[in-house]
């Protein structure tokens, strides 16, 4: 029997509760939902809130089929809140917007992670947020991507920029910046000319190319998701992978005391705790005071 259950006055079908969607810890899909619902629903929906979601579903599990969609799935209830996103020139497609618990519900059922962009609904492509995805390439790992970060930390700062770390959830770390509303394309070069500068700062670590023959050891400085038609995995996602691992928030002092990999892997069933110590530490990136205008004048230097 398919379980119905009310959230928030809204009537919600979950399906396939004991089905296991990530065998190499047993966690069932019933359990994913209870993540979502009882561990970060409140940081989670801070963090979506008034941006056009992403979804990347995996129905039968990580080692299943996965695929990407932006448009709402046959079935999405009217009740679901829809935005115009432009696409493909002047064209316009609808996205969904998860603005309340039972929305994150409706789409937690579908087996998803979520993605989100660094502009709001109805104002597309004027970013409030920079991102910086650090990718270790083999042997380097996400010690190494600490490094990277702390520098970034530090450069960004110089420009009374304020850096707020969390895990991608796979291999490295995403840096995400608050910013005075900004056009994407300009977010996008000063990016780009940061990663330009620490390779140069750090040439035997960093790279800013994404050609793999260069990746081998080091890590790459991905700016290419502040491009307006780009995403990145929301805060607090559980990813498609061998285990529920979360791209989580990350302090600081996590950062710089990090010695071995294990030591930045946060699991599902991490996150209350981690909640309950540290607070929510992506706070300052839906706090309008602390964004900050991109510096005037010289940008960091392109090729």
């Amino acid at each position: 029997m398919t379980p119905i259950t009310e959230v928030e006055g809204r009537r919600l079908v979950l399906s396939n509760l004991d089905k296991v969607l990530y065998p190499a810890t047993g966690t069932t899909k019933g359990e994913v939902l209870h993540y979502y619902a009882t561990s970060v629903a409140e940081p989670l929906l801070a963090q979506l809130r008034d941006r056009p979601v992403s979804f990347l579903r995996y129905p039968d599990g990580p080692e299943g089929q996965c695929f990407f969609t932006k448009n709402p799935p046959p079935g999405t209830p009217s009740w679901v809140r829809t935005t115009p996103v432009p696409h493909r020139g002047d064209e316009r497609a609808g996205q969904v917007v998860v603005e309340d618990l039972a929305s994150l519900m409706w789409a937690a059922n579908l087996v998803v992670e979520f993605h989100t962009p660094q502009w709001r609904a109805g104002t597309p492509g004027v970013a409030d947020r920079m991102v910086f995805d650090l990718d270790p390439g083999a042997p380097a790992t996400v010690v190494e991507c600490c490094a990277v970060a702390v520098w970034l930390r530090e450069r960004l700062a110089a420009d009374g920029l304020l850096a707020c770390p969390k895990t991608s959830g796979s291999k490295g770390l995403h840096l995400l910046v608050p910013l005075e509303p900004t056009a994407s394309e300009r977010v996008s070069a000063y990016a780009k000319g940061l990663a330009v500068e620490a390779e140069r700062a750090l040439p035997e670590l960093v790279v800013h190319r994404m050609r793999r023959a260069l990746r081998p050891g080091k890590v790459f400085v991905d700016f290419s998701q502040n491009a307006a038609a780009k995403t990145t995995a929301t805060p607090y996602t559980l990813r498609a992978r061998p285990g529920p691992t979360v791209s989580a928030p990350v302090s600081w002092a996590e950062i710089e005391g990090c010695r071995a990999p294990g030591e930045l892997v946060f699991l599902a069933d991490d996150m209350a705790t981690r909640l309950a110590d540290h607070g929510d530490l992506l706070a300052p990136l839906v706090d309008p005071d602390r964004a900050r205008p991109l510096p005037r004048g010289d940008t960091p230097q392109n090729e």
